[in-house]
């Protein structure tokens, strides 16, 4: 009996051999795809020692911030813009902007100063704007169907999560910067992650919408959820807080470091970045409601849309990506340039409306708002003390997020009149350019503050 088991079992194995190695075949067939796709693009992640220095994961994980929130953005469009008549949807957006300005005017001032009490808590506080942001994709996704006012508590706390992670991002990057690695550099890499992942995300989340308009809430929770795990595998340096203060945008005595202690490069560039991003807003919501009811010849509103934002969102990539070749170079001179550049596209459209010209101003300002970014990045990195300087990020990013939404009020209550609109475009830039311009090339005439005059 020994000598036949051992016979059928060589002919069980013989059977059993060929069956498991087919499988297995097949496995590695489907699974390679997915697997050498995520090798490619981990390896462009963690390229130029970011996997070792933690940022490769940050870039990561902003992707993912970037693909949720486009998501939400496509849900919530098809319901408070397309979905009603122009002027109820203006009403509905203003509601939305007025709600948008809350995080900033009424708890940013209390996010900033809460983080800056908590800075070992990092990793939970990005994890936490993540998971919240899931919850409320969830909770939305029942009511998004109808459009009822029970939206409009639970985006005012998707936007909450999203300024606070942002807030911690801003505080996170100077800590995870591989050796000779600048600022800018790794500004422009996490940003462009997340405008990849947005044009990546933005076509799905349509595609799910004709699915229903619950789809890409559903899509944003999984994505959130995925981001949630995420940022508990950042490197423990994240939660470290060593040598760090709190930055004030005015000076509050002389022992205690200020924007205005550091030089006027750093506030004549946060000047210029508000009318760019100020910029921005306006462009929006202005174009949104004009093309809504003047679309492009031969295309329909959202086709319309689609194409300005097209031509914005590869403006901006492009700006990042040459801010990251430019590093630091000449930052005073690159944001004047950028703001007369835009200029010159603004006076343009408003002279010369029309398709082509609203596409060339929505490229050129994509590309200018990014470039000039990166360049105040580089003003801060060189201007502000390092124990301040991520605070400093924070404040920053939150008054350039005012001047987004002031902008996009501005465009909303105007006449649906594409010359006067982009006459406007014009004003709001000019004025960034009057009150910057000239600050700015003067202080690049006369070099940056030496280090140790830059604390007072």
């Amino acid at each position: 009996m020994g000598h036949y088991d051992e016979v059928a079992a060589e002919g069980s194995s013989d059977t059993a051999g060929p069956l498991g190695r087919a499988g297995r075949a097949v496995g590695r067939a489907l699974h390679r795809p997915f697997t050498g796709a995520g090798r490619r693009i981990r390896r462009i992640t963690h390229a130029h020692g970011a996997g070792e220095s933690g940022l490769g994961k940050l870039i990561e994980l902003h992707a993912v911030n970037g693909a949720g929130d486009v998501m939400i953005t496509v849900a919530l469009a098809s319901t408070v813009f397309f979905s009603v008549p122009t002027d109820e949807a203006r009403g509905r957006v203003a509601l939305y902007l007025a709600i948008t300005m809350a995080p900033f005017t009424l708890l940013a001032p209390v996010i900033g100063p809460l983080l800056d009490h908590i800075p070992h808590g990092r990793r939970a506080a990005m994890a936490g704007a993540m998971l919240a942001r899931a919850l409320l994709a969830l909770l939305m996704s029942g009511a998004v169907a109808s459009g009822g006012l029970e939206l409009y508590p639970a985006a005012l706390g998707v936007l909450v999560s999203s300024k606070a992670y942002g807030v911690v991002r801003s505080a996170v990057v100077p800590r995870l910067l591989p050796p000779k690695f600048s600022l800018v550099k790794a500004n422009s890499r996490v940003t462009l992650s997340g405008l990849l992942a947005t044009g990546i995300a933005a076509p799905v989340g349509v595609g799910l919408q004709r699915i229903g308009p619950e789809w890409p809430l559903y899509g944003a929770c999984a994505l959130f959820v995925l981001g949630t795990f995420w940022a508990f595998t950042m490197p423990p340096k994240v939660d470290s807080a060593k040598g760090e203060r709190k930055a004030h945008m005015l000076t509050h005595g002389e022992k205690k470091p200020s924007l205005r202690t550091v030089g006027p490069s750093v506030l004549h560039g946060l000047q210029a970045n508000a009318a760019h991003r100020g910029l921005s807003g306006f462009l929006i919501f202005f174009l949104a409601f004009l093309l809504r009811d003047h679309p492009l010849p031969g295309q329909s509103a959202a086709v319309s849309l689609g194409i300005v934002g097209v031509a914005a969102g590869a403006g901006n990539a492009l700006g990042t990506a040459v801010g990251a070749w430019l590093r630091a170079r000449g930052p005073e001179v690159i944001i004047v340039t950028m703001l007369l550049l835009v200029l010159t596209a603004a006076v343009l459209a408003s002279v010369f409306f029309g398709a082509g010209m609203v596409a060339v101003l929505g490229a050129t300002a994509g590309f200018s708002q990014a470039l000039s970014k990166l360049s105040l990045d580089a003003l801060i990195q060189r201007d502000v003390p390092e124990q301040v300087r991520t605070s400093a990020f924070a404040r920053s990013e939150t008054l350039l997020q005012m001047a987004w939404v002031v902008g996009g009020a501005i465009g909303i209550s105007l006449p649906l009149n594409g010359t006067v609109g982009m006459a406007v475009a014009a004003c709001i830039i000019g004025t960034g350019l009057l009150l910057a311009g000239r600050g700015l090339l003067s202080a690049s005439r006369h070099g940056s503050p030496p280090r140790s005059a830059r604390v007072a």
